[in-house]
């Protein structure tokens, strides 16, 4: 048998064999159903559950893997975002990705809307692009591994601790499964950041940090004539914290998540502050535009972390890695001694595109059969290093890790429905209730 033979026989019997495992109750209906798995081909199917920007972005980097990958399914609570999503595909490929033409199998049927539709999306796919606003991710997450999938899933993975320990649990469910998981924390997947993790023995010992997330902001999405609170709150989602998690959670997690992977762990302890000093309209929810934090290490050290949306004021994203030998600048992408000596410097322009490099070593993993990606758990504990983080500037008191994991706190509706009230609601004069610190408690 020719290698290329044995890889596709390898990658139909992985396929298969993982979406069995641990479930022998889903055997019958997909090995009945050649629409989910076929022996004919090496195609792996691929389902999208949000359709904003990032979704659509995820389902165009999958395209662009060299494995033979196939969009087949798309859910989002929204079909106007599902349509755009859709049409924002078409688009590409007819631009300048003419050759994936036949790999955008969505025919209508396999469209869903509403908050229930990513079920029977997922039950489509070989693996499932998970893009919805994060407070889903852990229902979604729980779902796509139940139903033997292979997951990639964005930034953050909740908004709460108790959507953490979801994520947690079905984190190790996936790996008893071998269900390959990729979260969208793609600094590990970038070239430079690589290189510099290499070397980091370079600098010593790391005894502080510090990580920025500095820059004007994002969108703000207008109530609209006759929208319910929840389709309100679900269209404008970033600033509300049971869907986004404060920008501290959705934005500045990146920054956080380099920091506890160089420093090999995470922080045990945070305190620090915020607030809403200019983004504080009625459309701004209850989210703050700045928050500061000390996070404390197990062994003493410290990460200075900021991050700030106000127009008009200095950007930075960025992060400082300071040892006891020297520093590693990630900007730069080098690392030097306290005499300025450049130790090692990455050439940036063999940089490459780390959304990108996600999907493509996620699909060359499931082509060849292999096992080879669990970030789910470490994508909840940097989720869960920023979650810390908001609950200490939002009470003003200083949060210890073990106690704020362990705290049940759920911030998410009981109920999934147009009609539903969502978990925060505004007063007479359409301002929502804000965290005030040294009242706030958790």
């Amino acid at each position: 048998m020719s290698n290329d033979s044995w890889q596709k026989k390898s990658r139909r019997e992985f396929v298969k064999g993982t979406s069995i495992l641990a479930g022998g109750f889903l055997a019958a209906p997909f090995l009945s159903n050649a629409n989910y798995f076929s022996g004919s081909d090496d195609t792996i199917k691929v389902a999208v559950v949000g359709c904003g920007g990032r979704g659509t972005g995820a389902a165009l980097q999958a395209l662009s893997s060299k494995q033979n990958v196939k969009i087949v399914a798309l859910a989002d609570a929204f079909k106007d975002n599902l349509d755009s999503c859709y049409n924002a595909m078409v688009e590409e490929i007819n631009n300048g990705i003419g050759e994936l033409t036949k790999r955008l199998l969505v025919p209508e049927e396999n469209k869903f809307t509403g908050f229930d539709g990513y079920k029977k999306a997922i039950a489509l796919a070989d693996v499932v692009i998970l893009a919805t606003p994060p407070g889903f991710r852990p229902i979604h997450f729980e779902e796509a591994i139940n139903q033997n999938k292979h997951v990639f899933m964005e930034k953050p993975v909740a908004t709460d601790p108790a959507g953490i320990q979801k994520v947690l649990a079905t984190a190790a469910i996936a790996k008893t499964k071998k269900l390959n998981v990729v979260v969208g924390l793609q600094r590990h997947y970038q070239n430079s950041y690589r290189e510099l993790f290499k070397r980091k023995e370079l600098i010593g010992d790391i005894t502080s940090m510090q990580a920025w997330w500095n820059n004007d902001g994002v969108w703000v999405r207008p109530r609209k004539y006759n929208q319910t609170e929840m389709e309100y709150q679900m269209r404008n989602w970033y600033y509300f914290n049971w869907l986004c998690g404060d920008h501290i959670t959705e934005q500045h997690v990146h920054n956080l998540d380099a920091v506890n992977w160089f420093k090999g762990s995470y922080p045990i302890k945070a305190h620090g502050m915020g607030g809403r000093q200019v983004r504080k309209s009625k459309e701004h929810g209850e989210i703050f535009d700045h928050h500061y934090v000390e996070f404390e290490y197990a062994d003493g050290s410290i990460l200075n972390s900021q991050c700030r949306h106000i127009p008009g004021t200095t950007s930075k994203v960025d992060e400082l890695f300071v040892g006891t030998k020297g520093r590693i600048y990630t900007g730069d992408a080098n690392i030097k001694d306290y005499n300025g000596k450049t130790l090692f410097q990455y050439d940036l322009k063999n940089e490459n595109n780390p959304y990108q490099t996600e999907h493509d070593e996620l699909f060359a993993a499931i082509a060849k059969g292999e096992y080879k990606f669990a970030d789910a758990e470490n994508g909840a504990k940097s989720t869960m290093t920023s979650i810390m983080g908001r609950m200490a500037t939002y009470s003003g008191q200083k949060i210890e890790w073990d106690k704020a994991i362990n705290s049940g706190l759920d911030i998410h509706p009981k109920v999934y429905d147009w009609d539903a009230m969502p978990p925060i609601v505004p007063n007479a004069d359409g301002f929502y209730p804000i965290a005030i610190p040294g009242v706030t408690k958790f």
